[in-house]
């Protein structure tokens, strides 16, 4: 049978996020009752959004993490929409964010099975133990990402920066599987 095209969906964004000035989180609690602080067990705060759902951690640096966006898009959006929100609340913020993505998680469907035992000896920068973990984990050098392969074809990309290094790690995997017959189709 004929390869399909893999079906790849992100999962999650990381992004990291400056204002490059401190934040008094006390005053954003006050201002903020949802949002969510315990300096005694960690020292940010969690700024949840419902649109996009996402939860940003807010430090007192002016440093920000922001977790849970569907794209890189929606992560800039999630973070600029928290400054946003501070703004409106009379929270002094000078300087527009400054987003980086961190980490973009993604689960691709390659639509067949995958031989690991065979991948494990074939693939490069391939580790296999499946006591350990039951799929296969496969560093791939460009772009610089991780792939775990699992024998249902189900993949889990991470360590890309950018939604294009997905796309290129998947294709050059799915076309590394097929060429070494790895792949099998019901």
């Amino acid at each position: 049978m004929a390869q399909t095209k893999p079906v790849i969906e992100i999962v999650n964004v990381v992004a990291s996020a400056t204002i490059e000035q401190r934040l008094d989180l006390l005053d954003i609690t006050k201002k903020f009752p949802d949002v969510e602080y315990h300096p005694e067990q960690f020292p940010g705060a969690v700024f949840r959004l419902r649109n996009p759902k996402t939860a940003t951690l807010l430090f007192s640096t002016g440093k920000m993490v922001c977790t849970g966006a569907k794209s890189e898009e929606l992560a800039v959006k999630a973070v600029n929409t928290v400054v946003q929100k501070m703004r409106k609340d009379k929270i002094k913020i000078k300087n527009e964010s400054i987003v980086t993505v961190q980490n973009i998680v993604s689960s691709i469907n390659l639509g067949g099975r995958v031989s690991l035992e065979q991948a494990a000896r074939t693939l490069p920068r391939s580790m296999y133990e499946p006591e350990q973990f039951p799929g296969l984990i496969h560093r791939m050098l460009d772009p610089k990402t991780v792939i775990l392969i699992f024998a249902s074809g189900k993949l889990v990309c991470v360590g890309a920066r950018q939604e294009d290094e997905i796309r290129r790690s998947v294709n050059q995997i799915h076309s590394e599987l097929e060429e070494k017959n790895l792949m099998v189709y019901d």
